[in-house]
């Protein structure tokens, strides 16, 4: 079966919250041939587990490395988001922030404009204020 996969089928099979959702969860991601997993929803499974579960950064990077990582798991581009889950950590940004920085750095555009000026704290990409 191949088959879009939604955050809270992943969210239950991180956080085991709630055991009976989670354990069909997890059984899914066993058994799945091929789950592909849209940019957004790994976004939305970082913002769930920092916000809802209040998950350290340091653990939610590593959770989504290893989601990218399930052997059922396919994604557009998996070097972008790695690289995404990257910044994410290493910088301190949103991870919409960070997605966009790796954007910028894989397409060669070197400017991003942004009220966010936590942009130019990657050094890669130019952060510039719209005007």
């Amino acid at each position: 079966m191949t088959a879009f996969v939604d955050t809270n089928v992943l969210v239950r099979h991180l956080t085991g919250d709630p055991p009976a959702e989670a354990a069909m969860a997890t059984r899914c991601l066993q058994q799945a041939e091929e789950l592909l997993l849209p940019d957004l929803i790994l976004a939305e499974v970082a913002y769930v587990l920092e916000s809802f579960y209040e998950t350290p950064r340091a653990q939610v990077a590593e959770t989504l490395r290893a989601v990218l990582a399930f052997p059922a798991i396919r994604v557009v581009d998996d070097e972008l988001l790695l690289r995404t889950v990257e910044v994410y950590e290493a910088h301190r940004i949103d991870f919409a922030d960070a997605y966009l920085v790796a954007s910028a750095e894989r397409t060669g555009v070197e400017e991003i404009v942004s009220f966010d000026r936590a942009i130019d704290w990657v050094g890669t990409v130019r952060w510039v204020e719209p005007a």
